[in-house]
């Protein structure tokens, strides 16, 4: 049960009220927005609460135990602040969102309805639809260590130790051509393999998608000609001359950990494990024939 101050308890009882929403987010790199469903911009806390025509919320689900509490915000793309690219960068995902009920004519009075983050963002032409979840859906997601042959640490980090910034794993380039924004013609990265880069980030330094990671998906190399397709198009376009860094990048595998890294020792999967073949196997007789027992 929600706890109202007495003034916006006076002022439900009333029975004339100013009351909107608003709904503040907060992405993973601390960027706050605020919108609010008021014809006018409402700010308190620090925030400005944007008026955006056509946006809609669907009714907040609730349940007493632990399913996932959920909410549609339906809207058109007017705002500055919810571009295409970003919700295609994926700058948006899993931002946290707090969702408000104040009286916009004394923003004092207010309540926090929910907490929770955002998730699935469909977009179409000129219109969004995102779906808000609850704070109970963090017990979905994994936790801990997975028994599994492969790696579950990320190349480069507090668990893998691998050093991506030395030479030997990191590359700089410039977009010499681009095809449908994924699939990049480079110089620069003549002294690498074919591979050695898939699996890896790249991060543009200049250009329209500067500071943005992209994975990698394949590393191509014909002579001095170098492909790096990417797993999707970049937000922004491409263009030739854009330079970029990138690291490389890992298939999780032990063979991969102990001769591309000499990381053997820091390999976070289990690659002696008891496969399909174990489970199926049975026991043979001394002399080489199946069946019977062990003698």
């Amino acid at each position: 049960m929600k706890s109202l101050s007495p003034e916006l308890q006076a002022h439900l009882d009333s029975g004339t009220t100013t009351l909107c929403h608003c709904w503040k987010l907060t992405r993973n790199d601390m960027v706050v927005f605020g919108f609010t469903d008021h014809d006018q911009d409402v700010t308190f806390a620090g925030v400005t609460f944007e008026a955006v025509s056509g946006m809609s919320a669907s009714a907040i689900e609730s349940s007493s135990g632990l399913a996932v509490d959920n909410l549609d915000v339906a809207g058109v793309l007017t705002s500055d602040a919810l571009s295409e690219q970003d919700l295609t960068a994926g700058r948006f995902d899993d931002a946290d969102v707090e969702i408000w009920r104040v009286n916009w004519a004394d923003t004092g009075q207010r309540v926090l309805l929910r907490k929770g983050n955002l998730g699935e963002v469909a977009r179409g032409r000129s219109a969004f639809r995102a779906e808000i979840r609850g704070l109970a859906h963090k017990l979905n997601q994994p936790v801990g260590r997975i028994y599994q042959f492969t790696c579950d640490a990320r190349v480069g980090d507090a668990r893998c130790t691998v050093n991506l910034a030395t030479s030997a794993y990191r590359g700089t380039g410039t977009i010499v051509d681009v095809t449908d924004n994924r699939l990049l013609r480079a110089s620069g990265l003549t002294g690498f393999a074919s591979d050695w880069f898939a699996r890896g980030l790249l991060t543009f330094s200049t250009g329209a998608n500067a500071a943005l990671p992209l994975e990698v998906r394949g590393h191509f190399r014909d002579g001095d000609d170098t492909t790096l397709e990417l797993w999707q198009g970049a937000p922004d376009a491409i263009q030739a001359g854009d330079q970029f860094t990138v690291t490389a990048g890992c298939d999780k595998t032990f063979t991969t950990c102990r001769t591309k890294f000499a990381n053997g020792v820091n390999f976070r999967g289990f690659p002696l494990m008891p496969g399909n073949d174990f489970v199926t196997s049975y026991a043979r007789r001394g002399d080489g024939h199946t069946g019977g027992s062990l003698q």
